[in-house]
């Protein structure tokens, strides 16, 4: 990179070491001549960038290559582990959390079991040890942390709050945002898990090479997620694929389709009649194959929709009922067809129940991206906040 005459050395000083960092975040590890080469800087200065990087512990050298003859060449490699970023889900029956480094690798997951009648407080304090749970088995605290992003049912704000759930009990307006940075450092951002969930099929999921994709969240509630040139997809307020909010589209009713199958034992659970419907429909019971064309109706209505709107390359079906995917595609996409102009291809999600958790750390990686890693901003690890 060439200095314009009378340029800022700051700015272009900065340059050059997001050039350098970009390098080396793309391949690693690189020689000095690789690095100037793919940073298109000269030799002395990606020099001079490699040696501060590495005194401010964003890079390090890594050992020479055994058996190799003569001096060997320095070279370097990002260090992701420099940073650690967070992803919470927060479930009707479960809270999962995820700690990765700055390239994404996850360290270390944690899970616990929350009653689906759980109260406001009683979710947050499992919120809270899942948090802390997580941290402590990746050998890092709440201070380590640069981003975290917290994934949630129902309608979210830009600020972190809930501004209407019908999924958890006394769930509409908490504030997530505020709550979870007092237990970390680093910005904390608040999501819908569908878009969570969709946003991880393209990352590590079967939508990876995808750039239009609506994601189903097929389970004991009904929602969607939308990708749309590769992005997320959010609308003007937050709240674009909320389209089950329509009663007409079924969304709201399709699961009673399944709880409500005759063939249950009596007294089951109403939820844990959803499995053996499945199992009975895999087993050829007529009755459990009704209940299950007529839930996958209610759920071809509301995609239909979208699909028409949208005209999407592909469709995944996630959420719990996704691992019943031999049972559900085929009818799913018999009932697309009848509705839609085009029909794209329909997936079953390959990530199972961690989708949204993966979602929310990508998440926050991006935002990282965006404030850290991007030429518009310096380079610095976020400050942790100043606590009471």
């Amino acid at each position: 990179m060439t200095e314009p005459l009378g340029g800022n050395l700051s700015r272009l000083r900065q340059l050059n070491t997001l050039a350098v960092v970009h390098a080396l975040r793309r391949q690693s590890p690189l020689t000095l001549t690789e690095v100037a080469k793919a940073a298109n800087l000269s030799r002395p200065a990606t020099e001079e960038v490699l040696r501060d990087l590495e005194a401010q512990g964003w890079v390090a050298q890594v050992d020479p290559v055994a058996g190799s003859m003569g001096r060997p060449a320095r070279r370097y490699r990002f260090r992701a582990d420099a940073g650690h970023v967070l992803g919470v889900d927060i479930g009707g029956h479960t809270v999962r959390a995820i700690v990765a480094d700055l390239d994404g690798e996850l360290r270390h997951s944690e899970r616990r079991s929350v009653s689906v009648a759980a109260g406001r407080a009683e979710r947050l304090r499992v919120v809270d040890k899942v948090i802390a749970e997580c941290l402590a088995g990746a050998g890092l605290t709440g201070a380590d942390l640069w981003a975290t992003t917290v994934a949630t049912t129902g309608f979210v704000d830009a600020d972190g709050r809930v501004v209407l759930s019908v999924g958890l009990p006394e769930w509409t307006g908490v504030h997530l945002g505020e709550h979870v940075s007092g237990r970390v450092s680093g910005p904390v951002l608040v999501e819908n898990d569908c878009r969570l969930a969709a946003l991880a099929e393209t990352w590590r999921g079967v939508a990876r090479y995808a750039e239009h994709v609506v994601y189903l969240l097929a389970g004991l509630r009904t929602g969607a997620g939308l990708v749309i040139d590769g992005r997320l997809h959010r609308g003007f307020a937050r709240a674009a694929g909320e389209i089950g909010a329509l009663p007409e589209m079924g969304w709201i009713r399709a699961q009673e389709h399944l709880r409500g199958w005759s063939g249950a034992p009596a007294g089951t659970d109403p939820d844990e009649v959803v499995a053996l419907v499945f199992a009975a429909a895999r087993d050829g019971d007529r009755g459990a194959l009704a209940a299950v064309r007529r839930y996958v109706r209610d759920l071809s209505i509301g995609a239909s929709a979208l699909v028409l709107a949208l005209d999407p390359q592909l469709v995944v079906l996630g959420g719990g009922f996704s691992r019943s995917a031999d049972v559900l595609l085929e009818p799913f996409h018999r009932e697309l067809e009848k509705r839609c102009v085009r029909t794209p291809e329909v997936l079953p999600s390959a990530l199972g129940d961690d989708a949204v958790a993966l979602g929310a750390v990508k998440h926050a990686l991006d935002h990282l991206e965006q404030h850290i890693f991007d030429p518009g901003n310096g380079l610095a690890a976020p400050e942790p906040p100043q606590r009471p």
